[in-house]
This record gives C-alpha cells, structure tokens and sequence, in this order.
C-alpha cells in the first residue's frame, strides 16, 4: 500500500555526535522540496511523553529557516536524551518505588495527534532499536545511523567517528612531546565501552605504542614489557592509548554505576593502567581522560558530508515507500537495509581486520 507523507517528524537519541545538525538541515530540505511539512521532536521522544515540558512545544516546525547555518555546527538542535527508554521507561510509584513501563503507545499516540506520518529517527544502536519496535508496531520509520562509536552493523562507517577519531588522534599528538619532554608514561582513556574502534583509529593515527580495546582482554606484564623494551632502544616515554570498556586479563570491566532505564557507566580503566604500569615499571605515568570531549564540536569535513548524504538518503528511503529501514554507507552509494540487521549484533574490531594487522606490523601492542 502506497502511503501518502505530507508530514515527518524528526528526533535525535541517545550521545549527541558531531554531524546531527548537517543530517537534520539535509532531510528538512530535502522533505520540503517533496512538499512535506518537517517537523521535530524535542529530546528524543520526550517532546511527545512529556510535552508540557516544553514552553514553546514539545514538537517544533522546521523550515529552511531553522535549519539555515546549522551543517558545521556541534550537537543538536532538537536536543537528545539517553535517559528513559520509552520501551523499558522508569516512573516513580507513590510509595517511592520505581516500575518500568512501556510507553511506547503513547509516541504513538503523540505522532497521531501531531498528524504525522513519517519519523526520521537518528541514533546509535539503542535508538534504533526503538525505531524498530515502533515500526514493528506500525509507525513509518526510517533510521540514520549516528554514533562516534562506529558499532553499528550494516553500515561501513557512522556519522561522528571520523570527528571522533581524528580530535583524539590530535590530543594524543600533543601528548607526545610533554611525555617525551618528562620521559613520562601517558596513558590516554577513550570512549568505547563493548567497542574499539574509536582507540584504535586514534592509536594508529597517532602511533601509540600500546592500544587497549574490549575485543582482547589485555595483560599488564605484557603491556609493561612494551615500556621497557622501549627503554633498551632508548625511547624513555611511551603511549598506551585504552578504551573506557577495555577489561584486564582475570579483571572486570571498570563500570562506574548504572541507573534504571539507562546504560551503564563506565570510566576509570585508564587510572587503573597507568597505577598497574607505573609500579612494575617504575616510570613516572601520568592519565589524560577525553571523554565527552570526543562527542563536543563541529564535524569534519568527512562527517559532514556523510550526515549531509545520510539525511537526504532517509528523505528518499521514505520516498520510495522503504520503512523499517536504515540508511547505510556501502561505498559508492547510500542503500537501505532493515533495521532489524543493523540492531541484530554490535560491530566490534575483526582480530583479523586489515586496521589490526596494520597496528602489529607497525609494532602496537594489544596486552596480548
């Protein structure tokens, strides 16, 4: 059955990635050329479960106004949110405690009473699990696959790595000097929680000495020895570069808490690292966190371009009547592909991928 779209929606879930703006100013352009009415949800889905939150409306018209300037700009101006699941969604009962309910009706409900049709839904791998659950439940969905992480299935690469990686890779350079400077040890702790790949984009762009990912449970001693072998050849300084969800040898993952309806938090790897080095080898070591600052900024060039297709694409997607689906980077084109594939497993790094093979021919340790 063909469907009539005169209105879409558009949302931007879970950690905010450079190259949101440049995917919301292409599909508002791109649905207004098709004489659609764009429109966007605040935070999430929250503008449509909790819309008197929102003094000028928990969903807002977009138009080539709104949108205008907004492609090199970093995170979002619909805003976003990785609190409350609306599948799995945590509220308060009288006597204190908290039950977890699906709202998943009531976004339903929500696009309904806005006279929408069609939802452009941008996120990572929890947001579009989301997508698909309301697509399953009959919404018109199409999703854009945004995370700095690069975990997502069925697409060569994410929007918001590039800018990731390659703002990592310039802090990790300048640690270079100040460590050589001081003979110091500096370990670099980046995001990656189940995956790798933001640690080792960076790491071999940067040539760190020792990479440590989720994918290999590391060992001390043998990043140790890579320290001092370094210190036989003369080289007094080193970089090991660790994945905040890196786990030890005979160790567990360094998780900071979790709250209901919420992902866990994770961090503190890299202290454990740089504590465990400093005393089996001696050499003064010394912490640098990036954290969120991977997710803050503009986009590069690359992103840009890629959330700029990315948007247009999902515009087309829903064009030609293709629901339920994502829009992918298959080199040279964007394609469609369910959704239910992309969510199915997380991407890790391959042991065997030609990024890998590349760090062990350049010398990088993996603790392994």
């Amino acid at each position: 059955m063909t469907i009539q779209i005169r209105r879409v929606a558009i949302n931007t879930g879970g950690g905010d990635a450079p190259g949101l703006n440049a995917v919301i100013r292409a599909a508002v352009i791109s649905g207004r050329r098709r004489g659609w009415e764009m429109f966007g949800i605040r935070d999430g889905y929250n503008g449509l479960l909790e819309p008197e939150a929102y003094p000028g409306g928990g969903v807002i018209p977009l138009s080539r106004e709104s949108v205008r300037g907004i492609t090199h700009l970093g995170g979002t101006i619909l805003g976003t949110t990785n609190r409350g699941n609306p599948l799995e969604y945590p509220v308060v009962k009288p006597d204190g405690s908290v039950e977890v309910v699906d709202r998943s009706d009531e976004i339903i409900q929500g696009l309904a009473a806005h006279g929408i049709d069609a939802v452009v839904a941008i996120g990572g791998d929890g947001s579009l699990a989301i997508a698909n659950a309301l697509f399953e439940k009959g919404v018109n969905i199409v999703g854009v696959p945004k995370t700095i992480d690069n975990d997502l299935e069925e697409t060569v690469v994410t929007f918001g790595y590039d800018s990731a990686i390659s703002f990592a890779a310039e802090c990790i350079d300048r640690l270079h000097s100040t460590a050589e400077a001081h003979d110091r040890v500096m370990v670099v702790e980046v995001m990656g929680r189940y995956a790798g790949w933001i640690a080792v984009g960076a790491g071999v762009a940067a040539t760190a000495d020792a990479i440590l990912i989720p994918e290999i449970l590391f060992d001390l001693d043998i990043v140790a020895e890579k320290v001092r072998d370094r210190q036989r050849k003369g080289r007094e300084f080193s970089i090991i570069v660790v994945a905040e969800g890196a786990v030890p040898k005979n160790g567990e993952r360094s998780i900071l808490g979790k709250a209901l309806g919420q992902a866990e938090r994770l961090g503190g790897i890299g202290l454990q690292v740089a504590a465990a080095l400093e005393e089996k080898t001696g050499k003064e070591t010394r912490t640098v966190v990036l954290g969120h600052l991977l997710r803050g900024g503009g986009p590069t060039t690359r992103d840009r371009l890629l959330a700029l297709r990315f948007g247009s694409a999902a515009i087309r997607s829903m064009a030609a009547g293709c629901f339920g689906c994502m829009v992918a980077l298959d080199p040279p084109v964007v394609r469609s592909v369910p959704l239910s594939s992309a969510i199915s497993r997380m991407k890790t790094v391959p042991h065997e991928s030609d990024l890998m093979l590349t760090a062990r021919d350049l010398g990088i340790s993996f603790g392994d």
